[in-house]
């Protein structure tokens, strides 16, 4: 085999192949044109496999078969893979979002949202309190409280999570001014870049030495986060409490030190 073992589980997971598509796809590749035998010999797949390979990456568009006596087939250049992988996902995903979507004007959605709102025990909100893991999770329930903010939104954060994330926080910030909810944002990064990630957003914010990450809707709901932006997004850890007594407590400090 041409290829190394490490090459080949690399490829693997890039290109979600199977082991046998990774090992033909790599010989096909080094040999540029060849047959089935010649392709089984090269990538150790058994001859008797080796067809139904090359058909599977044949229909993916890895390899194609060469007109004529005897059938050969011929490697799809590396970057034009890729190219139809991208076109592929961006297609797959787009269709995705469409279906996602639409879902909520149908008779499923309705009766999941009975079921939800008419269950054995139903989950008051006063009640909840949960804990968040994942970066990509805490962002997700992060913009979903403050969309359903009706009249303030108290953000603390930094300039690398506003900056990285601005295409989430923008849009949803544009929501809610369109509503007239009132936006106050902090940081704890310099008045320079509290400026350009103001402009970047388009609501104020604010320089003050508060080293923190939390997001309060409406003085009631608050997520805020036990960790700080520099561990991986997947240890990443919030902690959501819906809870009026202690979000609006924590909602008055802030006004505080906004007007400090």
């Amino acid at each position: 085999m041409i290829a190394k073992q490490e090459l080949i589980k690399r490829l693997r997971g890039c290109f979600d192949l199977n082991i046998y598509e990774t090992k033909v796809w790599v010989a096909l590749l080094s040999k540029g044109i060849s047959s089935a035998g010649e392709i089984a010999e090269l990538s150790g797949v058994p001859r008797s496999r080796t067809y139904d390979v090359l058909e599977s990456l044949e229909k993916r568009g890895f390899v194609i078969q060469k007109l004529g006596k005897p059938v050969k087939y011929i490697a799809i250049k590396p970057k034009t893979v890729i190219e139809k992988l991208k076109n592929n996902t961006t297609q797959h995903a787009e269709e995705k979002i469409k279906t996602l979507s639409n879902l909520k004007d149908t008779v499923e959605y309705k009766e999941l949202e009975q079921l939800h709102k008419t269950g054995v025990e139903p989950i008051k909100n006063h009640e909840l309190s949960t804990s968040i893991k994942g970066r990509s999770n805490l962002y997700v329930q992060m913009r979903a409280i403050m969309e359903t903010a009706e009249s303030t939104i108290h953000l603390v954060s930094s300039a690398y999570e506003l900056s990285s994330k601005s295409k989430i926080f923008k849009e949803t910030f544009d929501k809610l001014k369109k509503r007239k909810v009132d936006i106050k944002v902090m940081i704890s990064d310099g008045e320079e870049d509290a400026a350009k990630i103001s402009k970047k957003l388009g609501v104020e914010v604010r320089s003050k030495p508060i080293n923190a990450r939390f997001v309060i809707s409406d003085r009631k709901e608050l997520i805020f986060t036990i960790k700080p932006t520099n561990v991986h997004e997947d240890f990443d850890y919030g902690v959501w409490i819906n809870s009026p007594f202690f979000t609006s407590s924590l909602a008055y400090m802030f006004e505080m030190a906004w007007r400090d």
